[in-house]
């Protein structure tokens, strides 16, 4: 009879252990799918798109959103940095593929028309030219690539300097701050 109960104790324990490890395993798995295919965490590191994003914040990336539609000018985007790739860069969508860019009167210019940044950026930021674009001179944005810059423009390595970016790098969308608890919430998307 005790030898019994002991038996029935011993399965039990097996029993709890085994279903224990079968939901870590589910859960898991689950984790693996959504970091991989669905979504990503990311940490903003530096000012380059400060005031929209502070150093320190965290994000989640929205990794599918770009399989069902085209990036569209505004968008934040996370991507691998043509020229560092084991970096992921921050940074807003100013040029879609095709399309003509310039920088005159510290302002960008896209397909001849000055781009209105007034929802993200302060009157008094100033836009320069880099290596890529430079002051004045008109660039094509080639095909399957998107022309990005960071909104705090004098502290943001960006297409200015390393030229458009190939869809390919694209990682995904900003989706929701969830870092710190006084800024949670969906990331807008102005354009």
């Amino acid at each position: 009879m005790i030898i019994m109960e002991f038996g029935q104790i011993l399965k039990s324990i097996f029993d709890f252990v085994l279903d224990f490890l079968e939901t870590i395993i589910v859960a898991l798995a689950i984790f693996t799918f959504l970091y991989l295919f669905i979504f990503q965490p990311h940490q903003v590191n530096g000012q380059s798109m400060y005031p929209t994003f502070h150093d320190g914040d965290y994000l989640l990336t929205n990794k599918m959103v770009y399989r069902f539609e085209e990036p569209k000018q505004g968008d934040i985007v996370i991507f691998r940095a043509p020229n560092h790739e084991e970096y992921d860069y921050i940074k807003r969508i100013i040029a879609l593929p095709g399309d003509k860019v310039k920088i005159t009167d510290s302002k960008f210019y896209v397909n001849g028309y000055p781009l209105d940044e007034s929802k993200y950026l302060d009157s008094s930021v100033i836009t320069f030219g880099e290596r890529y674009l430079q002051e004045g001179v008109e660039v094509t944005v080639p095909s399957n690539t998107y022309f990005v810059a960071g909104d705090n423009r004098p502290h943001s390595s960006d297409s200015r300097d390393f030229g458009p970016v190939p869809k390919g790098n694209i990682v995904g969308k900003a989706w929701i701050r969830y870092w710190p608890p006084k800024s949670i919430g969906v990331i807008n998307h102005e354009n």
